[in-house]
């Protein structure tokens, strides 16, 4: 076992798959010589050589078309778009192509890819490096999309997307990379060292897909939540003392509706955070399948926390983005009912 950040358990699942199978190939723009951005690929170029960690140009479109490509001839390619902001050029690609190319030829080609993004704000990028756009790909039948909280979570989670025959889109919430966030920006920020969850086994393991985690029982609401929230919410609940029970939800499709439905017929409230615009953001979904499911158990309706139906702003990034007071609003609202 070993203390990691989120960068180095991404890093290390990566490490472990290209070791374990030579079909497993990375890809991207500057994730070679440079090791990425946030260097979640570093030293990976100089360990297994330039024909199977490749810097690509800046084409998003380009990166995904040609990871299709090799899926379908037998390699199983990890590309990362740098920014989650920039997905949408690929888009054609991953929902006409990669989702559909086992449907369309009968199961004779597979699209086993895995696509690397950070996403989410927190950290100042402003409207084109803060975005949060899961929703639209749970909505592309053909897809899987994976969302970590923990550096523990994200290298398990990660080495299965890897393995699965499936496109899978890994999306990486940037705020958490190096320590997980409380949603109080002026307080010191802190580091996976303390964290249970950043103690990490150094070889291979696997969490499968479609799991989530109860991160904490309670009795007197669901808060359905992933990511960065899953730390805003703990934290919120805690100042507060409220008896929630918080579901990490891990991966949105497949999703675990079973441990979803238990908890909710259990605790009579459900609440569901994001940091995705509102409207027909992934919270949407999980609102029309509690209420579908859990109708008769409901004590009060289900109430979401999300960001705003406006692009990402800089100077207002606190005020868009789901904290602590929101949070707060929002449970002492759905308790009175």
């Amino acid at each position: 076992m070993s203390r990691m950040n989120m960068i180095q358990a991404i890093n290390s699942a990566m490490d472990v798959m290209m070791d374990r199978d030579p079909a497993v190939v990375v890809m991207g723009e500057d994730v070679g010589y440079f090791g990425g951005v946030f260097r979640a690929t570093a030293g990976l170029q100089a360990k297994y050589g330039k024909t199977r960690v490749f810097d690509t140009p800046i084409t998003e479109c380009g990166i995904i078309g040609v990871a299709v490509g090799m899926g379908a001839y037998g390699l199983r390619p990890v590309p990362e778009i740098q920014f989650a902001d920039y997905i949408y050029p690929a888009l054609d690609q991953l929902v006409s192509e990669a989702a559909r190319l086992r449907y369309r030829s009968a199961g004779e080609f597979i699209a086993p890819m895995t696509v690397r993004s950070p996403f989410g704000g927190g950290i100042f990028g402003g409207q084109t490096h803060s975005q949060s756009p899961e929703g639209i790909f749970t909505h592309v039948s053909g897809v899987k999309t994976v969302i970590p909280s923990t550096p523990y979570d994200a290298k398990g989670l990660l080495i299965a997307a890897i393995e699965d025959n499936d496109p899978v889109i890994f999306f990486e919430p940037k705020r958490i990379y190096n320590g997980p966030f409380d949603g109080h920006y002026d307080r010191p920020a802190r580091n996976w060292s303390a964290h249970p969850a950043g103690e990490v086994p150094e070889g291979y393991y696997r969490i499968d897909l479609g799991k989530a985690a109860i991160v904490r029982p309670g009795e007197a609401v669901t808060i359905l939540c992933y990511g960065t929230m899953v730390h805003v919410v703990a934290s919120t609940i805690e100042d507060l003392g409220v008896d929630a029970e918080i579901i990490d939800l891990r991966t949105l499709l497949p999703l675990d509706i079973e441990t979803i439905e238990e908890s909710v017929k259990k605790t009579g409230r459900c609440m569901v955070v994001h940091e995705a615009t509102r409207t027909a953001g992934f919270g949407a979904e999980l609102s029309a399948l509690v209420q579908e499911r859990c109708f008769y158990h409901l004590e009060a309706p289900i109430e979401r926390v999300t960001g705003f139906d406006t692009p990402y702003p800089h100077s207002l990034e606190w005020a868009y983005f789901p904290g602590p007071v929101r949070i707060g609003e929002a449970l002492k609202k759905i308790l009175k009912d």
